[in-house]
C-alpha cells in the first residue's frame, strides 16, 4: 500500500524536529510523524494530503464536541446544543484555533497557494486542524484525540458564550444588528396552509443588505424563529 512519506531536512530520531513547537503547542506528540506531516499538506502540494484526514477530523470532531456540550449543559434542550455546536465547530473558530498554534507556518502548499496566502487563509487553516485531530485519532485513539480538542475549544465554553446561545434567534439576531448599527429585521407571514387543527406557517426574514429567507414551522412565532436562524447562518453568526 502506498504511504504519505515525508523527506525533511531536520529528523532525530525519526522525528521531524521542525514540527516540536506545534505538537508542544497541541499537548500531543505524534508517534507516527508521516500522519502529522499528512495532515499539513494541501492538495496543492502532494497526492497524499490531508482531505481524507479532514473528513475523519471532521467526525471526530463533531462528536467529541457534542459529548462536551452534553455533559457540560444537561439541560439543555437539543436545539441549544447543535447551536452551541455549531459555533465551535465551525470555519471561523477553528482558524482562529489554527492561528494561535502558528499552524500556517508548517503547511506543506503548492507554489500558487504559497505566493497567495495560503498559509492564512481560513478554510485551508480550518482544514488542517480537522485533519491533523484526525492524525491524533489514527495515531492514538478516540481518547487522546478528545484530550487535544477539550484542550483547543475548552475555553470556549464561557457563561457568556452560553447565555449567548441560549438566547432565541430572533433575539440574538437582533441585537447582533443592534451591535452593527443596521436597521432591525422585519418579519412577513407569506404563507398560512392546512386545516385548523394542522396549520402551517411560512414565515420570511428581511434583513437589510441580505437575500430574505423563508421557515416553515407549526406556528407563525416558530416559523419567525426559524428564519431569524436560518439568517444568522447565512450572515455566517450561526449561534
Amino acid at each position: 500500500m502506498l504511504r504519505f512519506q515525508y523527506s525533511g531536512k531536520h529528523k532525530a530520531g525519526g522525528r521531524d524536529l521542525s514540527l516540536d513547537s506545534l505538537q508542544q503547542k497541541l499537548g500531543y506528540a505524534f508517534r507516527d510523524q508521516n500522519l502529522l506531516r499528512q495532515a499539513l499538506t494541501h492538495r496543492s502540494s502532494h497526492v497524499f494530503n490531508n482531505e481524507r484526514l479532514e473528513f475523519l477530523g471532521d467526525g471526530v470532531l463533531n462528536f467529541a464536541v457534542a459529548e462536551m456540550l452534553y455533559r457540560r449543559f444537561p439541560q439543555a434542550l437539543e436545539g441549544d446544543l447543535s447551536r452551541m455546536r455549531a459555533r465551535l465547530v465551525r470555519e471561523e473558530t477553528l482558524a482562529e484555533v489554527a492561528q494561535s498554534l502558528d499552524l500556517g507556518k508548517h503547511l506543506i502548499l503548492g507554489i500558487g497557494e504559497q505566493r497567495s496566502g495560503g498559509f492564512r487563509r481560513a478554510s485551508i487553516l480550518a482544514d488542517a486542524l480537522e485533519a491533523v485531530l484526525g492524525g491524533v485519532y489514527l495515531d492514538s485513539g478516540f481518547d487522546a484525540v478528545h484530550a487535544v480538542i477539550r484542550r483547543l475549544l475548552g475555553h470556549h465554553l464561557s457563561d457568556e458564550l452560553i447565555k449567548a446561545q441560549l438566547k432565541d434567534p430572533k433575539t440574538r439576531l437582533q441585537e447582533y444588528l443592534q451591535a452593527q448599527g443596521k436597521s432591525l429585521p422585519r418579519y412577513e407571514l407569506v404563507l398560512e396552509k392546512g386545516e385548523a387543527h394542522n396549520k402551517r406557517f411560512v414565515a420570511r426574514c428581511h434583513v437589510q443588505g441580505q437575500e430574505p429567507v423563508d421557515a416553515e414551522e407549526g406556528s407563525r412565532r416558530k416559523a419567525e424563529q426559524a428564519a431569524a436562524a436560518l439568517m444568522l447562518e447565512q450572515m455566517g453568526k450561526v449561534g
